[in-house]
């Protein structure tokens, strides 16, 4: 949503189980006393005897550390400074720990982090904002596994991000959608050992990259969002994760914009999506919900598939739950 308030139509969707879970940008938040204020209003909401869905809101924001963070607090250091320090994974686990506490510290219990991406060339998309641990396919999966883990002990899901790998791209897909050419046996030496390093420590989500990859699927217009290929063939069937997969920022270019939208949102699930991503627009969200439901009478979206997504949702809602009952939390849902 836009501005500091939740607008009325939010908290309806939300008392109707409509809605998985809200995601925070700068503009929502002026300081953590007026976040922690609206997540309150959230969860209230959430508790509705209207709401059928008896489990917790998905509280997200991206708190990476360095330059991207929404609220201030930890963790400070960027993944490249973690990176180059002189105890990275030390660093690491300290940067998951703080994540943590400063989320649970305003009640919202995802963070859309770490970076997975291994930066290849300096100063590129990934590496200029120093959002890449290393150049090294060992460090970035060493490293951001010590994240993982120290975040996720703390009562955090964790969300590996940009499947399968934005860290040779110089094309930021917020414009366009960057091409990756590199063949099969060069992504599984640099760009899948961080993810498969991810999904073998029990990382809850992942996020997908709007990037092309024709070596996966044999087509450079087709994001891997969007490609069954890479998301059910490579990341559920190759790697072998189960948990929920959720889009980068749908209202990016690298995505088919305006009317358009909402059929592409259902390409996103057909590919294997279970979380869609969306900004403040309601318009993209109309056309998004509307697209999804006519999919789903007509058949295009498969009853036994959105079961499955479901589930996985709900199986990350009850992992939030029961992680927070461990650590004496109160979880409403």
């Amino acid at each position: 949503y836009r501005g500091l308030t939740p607008p009325a139509s939010l908290i309806w969707l939300i008392q109707h189980g409509e809605a998985a879970g809200v995601i925070f940008f700068s503009a929502n938040i002026s300081s953590r006393t007026q976040i922690a204020g609206v997540i309150q209003e959230l969860d209230q909401a959430n508790a509705s005897k209207l709401n059928p869905v008896r489990a917790p809101l998905l509280l997200m924001t991206d708190q990476e550390g360095g330059l991207v963070r929404r609220l201030s607090g930890q963790p400070y250091l960027s993944e490249k400074q973690i990176g180059q320090s002189a105890h990275p994974g030390a660093q690491a686990r300290a940067a998951g720990a703080g994540a943590a506490a400063n989320l649970l510290g305003v009640g919202m219990n995802v963070n859309l982090a770490p970076v997975l991406d291994v930066y290849r060339t300096p100063g590129n998309f990934i590496d200029q904002y120093g959002r890449s641990y290393s150049s090294n396919p060992r460090t970035v999966s060493s490293l951001s596994a010590d994240f993982i883990t120290a975040q996720q002990g703390g009562g955090v899901a964790a969300t590996a991000k940009h499947f399968p790998g934005l860290g040779d791209t110089a094309l930021d897909a917020h414009w366009g959608t960057p091409i990756v050419p590199h063949a099969l046996e060069r992504l599984q030496r640099v760009e899948l050992p961080p993810f498969e390093a991810a999904i073998g420590g029990g990382v809850q989500m992942v996020m997908t990259a709007h990037m092309a990859l024709p070596a996966v699927d044999g087509r450079a217009d087709v994001p891997a969002t969007l490609s069954p290929a890479v998301l059910g063939g490579l990341l559920r069937g190759k790697l072998g994760y189960q948990g929920v997969i959720v889009t980068d920022a749908m209202d990016m270019h690298a995505i088919r914009q305006g009317e358009a939208l909402g059929e592409q949102a259902v390409r996103a699930v057909q590919a294997g999506v279970d979380l869609l991503l969306l900004g403040g627009d309601a318009d993209d969200q109309r056309r998004v919900y509307e697209g999804l439901l006519r999919a789903a009478h007509d058949g295009r979206l498969e009853e036994e598939a959105l079961r499955r997504s479901a589930g996985r949702v709900l199986a990350l809602k009850e992992w939030i739950r029961q992680t927070g009952l461990q650590l004496g939390l109160s979880v409403v849902g």
